[in-house]
């Protein structure tokens, strides 16, 4: 069943107006010049990561090849570029056949990116390449922010789950990006109902303090939980004294009960206490789940706490701090016309204050040391160098038009694991840092 059939809004019918308005403006001007159907490419890229950070994770690719296939000018789409009076009649017939026909190349969704990165390479005319701009960045830079965070979190965890339940902090179609991107960056279930029907991702949840409070006494409120859940559910135990909850709870789901949530407090101090008290209860087996506005320094401080799984809400979904990856899009080249023998002219922005971008088409490439362990992310134009030929980064995801690099998510969040594995052990310090590996650029002929 199509999301869609459901009324939920997690998909839309068009992608065409997630766009700025000069994407347009400037589409009618380059008609108007006969430059529009020049073959151009366009490159997404970072130039720094957001301070600190060592690393970055690709997220978001997914959507990208959802919002292209459905970037349509439909007929309400026109007349309201039509009655704002945004772009002339020509441009508006142009529109109303558009379908993107180039090539995408792109980082897979999961791996790892460095400054320079060209994290995805758009490949058309100019006309149908410059009007995804604002939608890939959207996309790209929202996901792979949650995405980075999500990654550090997992790493401060270890082997324990993290569950994210953030879509109350944030805008209900960007919640259903950030379970899907933290899924992607190491997250094994959400609070979320709409990301698990849109993407399967595991969903869990049991009660919060309101059910607790519904109740005459906490026993009550236990009672029914247990009746209707069965007693390997997860209790909520610190609404009002939380050594007197978990010596309830065990009365009335046995040594049998699955967890109980820890939501306020010294979650250091509390988690130990909890788990001597459970243990002297009998319920060796119960797992003790926290909560309460974690990120990834407050999931490293509780490594040595007996935790069992962590819940993250807002600090995931706003990126820990950084909740964009300052990506680009720029054109780095250029032909004279549409003819695809036409050479094409490498193009780059010159300009002060560290907006300086490097011209040509790019490929990439991870030279590894003999250990097989990253040291260098090698960015260059022209030929690729015989040593890295079988490190490129770039693989295709759309040719001619339609998607070919279309992937289950488990796939991208496996694909995360072992690329971050392969990075020096510095990578997963929480500290401030440098990019792990530095990028080296490689320059080709001038042509390439």
């Amino acid at each position: 069943m199509n999301t869609a059939d459901l009324g939920l809004p997690v998909d839309v019918p068009s992608t065409a107006l997630f766009t700025d308005h000069y994407e347009l403006t400037m589409l009618q001007a380059a008609l108007k010049a006969g430059t529009a159907e020049r073959r151009s490419v366009f490159e997404v890229f970072t130039r720094r990561l957001p301070n600190g950070r060592r690393y970055g994770v690709v997220a978001g690719t997914g959507r990208v090849l959802d919002a292209v296939e459905n970037f349509r000018f439909d007929a309400g789409v026109l007349d309201f570029l039509r009655e704002r009076r945004i772009v002339d009649e020509p441009t508006l017939r142009w529109l109303a056949d558009y379908r993107f026909t180039g090539d995408i190349w792109g980082y897979p969704e999961g791996e790892v990116y460095f400054p320079g990165s060209p994290i995805m390479r758009v490949e058309g005319s100019f006309g149908e390449c410059v009007l995804l701009e604002t939608v890939i960045l959207s996309i790209l830079n929202h996901d792979s922010a949650i995405a980075a965070a999500a990654s550090r979190m997992s790493s401060a965890a270890g082997d324990r789950p993290l569950i994210e339940m953030g879509a109350r902090r944030t805008h209900e179609l960007a919640a259903v990006a950030a379970s899907r991107a933290a899924y992607v960056g190491g997250f094994a279930s959400t609070s979320d109902l709409a990301a698990g029907f849109r993407y399967n991702i595991p969903t869990v949840g049991t009660s919060a303090h309101a059910f607790t409070l519904l109740h005459d006494s906490e026993r009550d409120a236990f009672r029914a939980q247990v009746a209707s859940l069965g007693r390997d559910t997860t209790l909520l135990v610190d609404t009002y004294d939380v050594a007197e909850a978990v010596r309830t709870a065990v009365e009335v789901a046995g040594p049998e009960l699955g967890a109980v949530r820890i939501d306020s407090g010294d979650l250091l101090l509390v988690a130990h206490r909890v788990r001597q008290q459970l243990d002297e209860l009998g319920a060796r087996d119960t797992k003790i789940v926290v909560t309460s506005d974690l990120d990834e320094y407050a999931i490293a401080s509780l490594a040595a706490a007996p935790v069992d799984a962590y819940g993250v809400g807002t600090q995931l979904v706003t990126g820990s701090g950084h909740p964009t990856c300052s990506m680009v899009y720029k054109l780095v080249a250029r032909a004279e016309s549409a003819d695809p023998r036409a050479p094409l002219k490498p193009v780059a922005k010159r300009s002060t204050g560290g907006k300086f971008s490097l011209g040509g088409r790019k490929w990439a490439a991870r030279r590894l040391d003999k250990d097989g362990i990253a040291e260098a992310e090698v960015v260059g134009t022209g030929e690729v160098p015989a040593e890295l030929v079988d490190r490129q980064l770039l693989v295709q995801l759309v040719k001619a038009g339609e998607v070919t690099g279309r992937e289950p998510l488990d796939v991208a969040r496996a694909r995360h694991q072992a690329a971050r594995a392969n990075l020096p052990l510095s990578a997963i310090q929480l500290s401030r840092g440098e990019p792990v590996i530095p990028t080296e650029y490689v320059q080709g002929r001038p042509g390439c």
